[in-house]
């Protein structure tokens, strides 16, 4: 089992913040008639209900978090997935999805712009991988708010695009979790190839361009824990069964290379202003990310 090296996660890092200078904008995925509901898959975060009463429930699968429990957020025991979770639940043949999310509300991860997206886009790769997420699936980025236009144009619009481009370096798709205008919004703009609608600000309104929709107020308890239900739409809403869990980040030049501070990437790519003098993830955050690898391989 290889190992993901902290040179290689930092170019990563690197990637995420250089990849926000040659961003275009995609075609915008187009709506579909949603039809009937072809099934529902539960989220949660409370504790881990076993994959056997998951099924037993009349559940297809869940979306699960790709991401450490917040400060503050002890009882969240069920953050992050891991591999025997994912591995169970294909057992009795049920699918997984990824969703990132670490703050909320004051804390949300979209507040800190395209500069968020270097620290957080690395994290939700590697704990997909480690618990056997493979590429060419979505890693679902959550806009967990009800914000206005000008929040979306000054903040959440830099920080997709900038995760967009690091999933992308690396293999993977990005879908979004949002409400109804937020995911207009991302639409147009060419971000996310996936959509989960929470209810907060739709106003009733359905948007014809999603995958899964979490409707308010449907809950769930399933072995004493509480689940969200979601109705999915799509025969593909992003699910992934695991494989070997292998850590190691594609498109990542290796070997011994040196990593050029920003300073010098300036000078390489050209890095509009903003994106300019962005934080790199932490020598504990890339430790936390390493050890979570290792103890799921």
């Amino acid at each position: 089992m290889s190992t993901l090296s902290r040179r290689r996660f930092l170019q990563a890092a690197m990637l995420t913040l250089a990849g926000g200078a040659g961003l275009s904008i995609a075609q915008a995925p187009q709506a579909h008639a949603l039809g009937a509901v072809r099934g529902t898959i539960i989220d949660f975060s409370a504790g881990v209900p076993s994959a056997q009463a998951i099924k037993n429930a009349g559940h297809i699968g869940a979306i699960r978090y790709v991401s450490q429990r917040r400060p503050g957020a002890e009882w969240m025991k069920g953050k992050p997935v891991t591999l025997a979770e994912t591995q169970a639940m294909a057992s009795v043949g049920m699918a997984t999805a990824s969703i990132y999310q670490f703050g909320r509300a004051e804390t949300a991860d979209w507040k800190q712009g395209a500069a968020g997206a270097a620290i957080h886009a690395p994290q939700a790769i590697a704990l997909h991988i480690a618990a056997g997420g493979p590429t060419n699936r979505p890693i679902y980025v959550a806009i967990d708010d009800n914000p206005t236009h000008t929040e979306y144009t000054s903040l959440i619009r830099p920080y997709l695009q900038a995760f967009q481009t690091a999933l992308k370096a690396s293999g993977y798709q990005m879908g979004v979790y949002a409400n109804y205008a937020t995911i207009d919004w991302a639409a147009a703009d060419g971000l996310g190839e996936f959509f989960w609608q929470h209810d907060w600000g739709s106003q009733g309104r359905i948007n014809n361009r999603i995958n899964i929709h979490q409707v308010a107020g449907k809950r769930g308890v399933i072995d004493g824990i509480e689940v969200d239900i979601n109705h999915v739409y799509t025969a593909d809403w992003g699910q992934w069964t695991p494989g070997q869990a292998a850590p190691h980040i594609p498109n990542i030049p290796s070997g011994n290379i040196a990593i050029p501070d920003l300073n010098q990437l300036s000078s390489q790519l050209p890095i509009p202003p903003e994106l300019k003098n962005l934080p790199m993830p932490t020598q504990d955050q890339i430790n936390q990310a390493l050890k979570i690898i290792q103890s799921s391989s």
